[in-house]
């Protein structure tokens, strides 16, 4: 296979072992007539309705048994970090070969920002994420309905004796955690340096969403995930969720934002690189 060519300095030249895919267009007319497209949305949709059933249900399962005064029993706030991580972990395997295994407007907001996704196709995911976590919500409505109203619903909100700034900064530093841990698992560069090492992407994108829910679930129950807030915001239907409703999405994004642009921008350089480029083959 033939090596790429990268511009290191002025009139100086790398060979690389490694292809970075070319930008994703804004938006690709052809993606609407390939089944593959649909494929991708619909493993959006069910992978994130697996993902909030299994966790809200999980949250619901703990309340109840610490409400039922045992203040021992149950998985604690360390087995709700593992459910969270775990179905990560889990459902990104499953779907990365799919649709990127996002499960995540935060996650489709960053790779959209680093052109790895069209605008239509990262729209169209959030959609089915927002409409999975809903229907996930659901049904553990359905199937809790005598614990779901009384536990909170599994809904994120800012817990008391902690700011609305407090609570955004948690979202923002959580979400560019897990972020920038997709943008490095999955970085084409990284594995080709890194070929003898199998490293399975999946296995640190779930550790970072365990981490981060053990650092913030007595702040904000831990959003990170703006589908994962909002479908439990609507199925709950509380007020109190929905007052806190835009920390869940503001943060994320933003996290998702810095994270896109310190992964692309700063470590692999594309600034420069760009710049590099174009001095190069003006000096042609």
């Amino acid at each position: 296979m033939a090596k790429d060519i990268e511009v290191a300095g002025q009139g100086e030249f790398h060979a690389k072992d490694y292809h970075d895919p070319p930008p994703a267009p804004l938006i690709d007319p052809e993606e609407f007539i390939k089944w593959s497209f649909y494929r991708a949305i619909i493993a959006e949709f069910i992978a994130t309705l697996l993902f909030l059933y299994i966790t809200i249900l999980t949250v619901i399962g703990y309340k109840s048994q610490t409400a039922a005064g045992d203040q021992c029993g149950g998985v604690g706030i360390l087995g709700i970090a593992w459910a969270f991580g775990g179905m990560i972990f889990v459902l990104v395997y499953c779907t990365a070969g799919i649709s990127g295994g996002h499960i995540n407007p935060a996650v489709t907001f960053g790779l959209f920002l680093a052109r790895k996704v069209s605008l239509v196709r990262a729209f169209l995911y959030m959609v089915a994420q927002c409409l999975g976590a809903i229907c996930g919500c659901g049904l553990v409505k359905t199937f809790q309905k005598a614990y779901y109203k009384r536990h909170g619903g599994g809904a994120n909100e800012l817990n008391a004796g902690y700011s609305k700034g407090t609570g955004l900064g948690a979202e923002i530093i959580g979400t560019f955690v897990l972020v920038y841990t997709v943008f490095s698992a999955t970085d084409p560069k990284r594995n080709a340096r890194d070929s003898h090492v199998p490293v399975l992407a999946p296995l640190p994108i779930g550790f970072a969403v365990f981490m981060v829910h053990l650092a913030t679930i007595p702040i904000t129950g831990t959003g990170i995930n703006p589908a994962r807030s909002f479908g439990a915001a609507v199925i709950y239907g509380n007020d109190k969720a929905w007052d806190d409703q835009w920390i869940f999405w503001v943060g994320p994004f933003i996290g998702a934002a810095i994270a896109a642009f310190y992964h692309q921008y700063i470590l692999r350089a594309a600034a420069v690189k760009a710049l590099g480029s174009f001095r190069s083959s003006a000096n042609i």
